[in-house]
């Protein structure tokens, strides 16, 4: 079990993990910050989160997948590319024993930041 009491940024909820779980949160904030530049980092419901006028994105290591939290709106307009994906109303699963699909995660940020200045 992680301790998550003392997180304040994402670095510390990145080393909290074996290398090879390190490195792909760290491409997965270097995709969401290529995608939403604006957007500033936080930790929000002990998760990492990207912050546009809101939260924008959230993201958290799980046993056997990444959690990726885009809103339902993030969800729902993206079905068809996230068929091979287990998604809820508002979080799709990348399973750790397959490839993460770092370019599909751009493209449902650059989305949630287009929506995300709508309502600015």
């Amino acid at each position: 079990m992680k301790n998550y009491k003392d997180i304040n940024t994402i670095d510390d909820y990145i080393v909290l993990f074996p290398l090879e779980i390190q490195n792909i949160l760290k491409k997965i904030r270097v995709t969401i910050q290529q995608a939403a530049p604006e957007a500033t980092e936080a930790i929000r419901y002990s998760m990492p989160t990207f912050r546009l006028h809101g939260n924008m994105v959230h993201f958290a290591v799980h046993k056997n997948h990444i959690g990726f939290y885009p809103a339902p709106s993030g969800i729902t307009n993206f079905v068809e590319d996230l068929k091979a994906y287990n998604t809820s109303k508002g979080a799709i699963q990348f399973h750790l024993s397959k490839p993460i699909p770092y370019d599909l995660i751009h493209k449902i940020v650059t989305f949630r930041v287009a929506e995300q200045n709508a309502k600015k």
